[in-house]
């Protein structure tokens, strides 16, 4: 079934949980009625002075953003780059897909933005070396790359773990 969502029935309201500099809206009419499996889809309003979110790329989700209306600056791992209504922007996964708006103008810029989602994605912040594991739409852990460990650590003790078990389902 087709689901019509009326440019005239639109409600911004921003984002929960933005900080300054961050503060990004969504239309939230989209929410209404729309039962997409693999899309995930919003219509987002970039006020003046805002960034869409922290600059990143995402290693298991391909973006496209539609500039609606206004005008906003794009940083690209190719530099900076001015975007405006109409422009359609594709973000392929991996470290060449890493993006981030931020409107420098004085009135707000609306797009769309388009991502497939299987299931889960991994989002890496290459300015705060970040890595977000997303196993939904919304996030499920944020980690610091700085704290990565080798596969097998704290893995040392294998027999004595093996052992536990053992004696556990010796005494069932």
């Amino acid at each position: 079934m087709a689901t019509i969502l009326k440019s005239n029935q639109r409600e911004f309201k921003e984002e929960p949980n933005k900080i300054d500099n961050f503060r990004l809206f969504s239309d939230v009419s989209i929410k209404k009625g729309v039962n997409s499996q693999n899309l995930i889809f919003d219509l987002r309003q970039l006020n003046p002075g805002q960034y869409n979110c922290p600059y990143h790329f995402h290693r298991c989700a391909e973006e496209l953003f539609m500039i609606i209306s206004g005008v906003a600056t794009l940083r690209t791992p190719n530099g900076l780059e001015i975007v405006e209504n109409g422009d359609l922007i594709f973000f392929e996964t991996g470290e060449t897909g890493a993006h981030q708006l931020y409107n420098h103008t004085e009135i707000p810029c609306v797009y769309l933005d388009i991502r497939t989602f299987a299931g889960f994605d991994v989002c890496e912040y290459p300015d705060s070396n970040k890595i977000n594991i997303m196993l939904s739409t919304e996030s499920n852990g944020i980690f610091d790359k700085n704290s990565q460990v080798n596969y097998f650590n704290g893995e040392d003790n294998v027999r004595d773990k093996w052992k536990q078990i053992e004696s556990e389902f010796a005494e069932l």
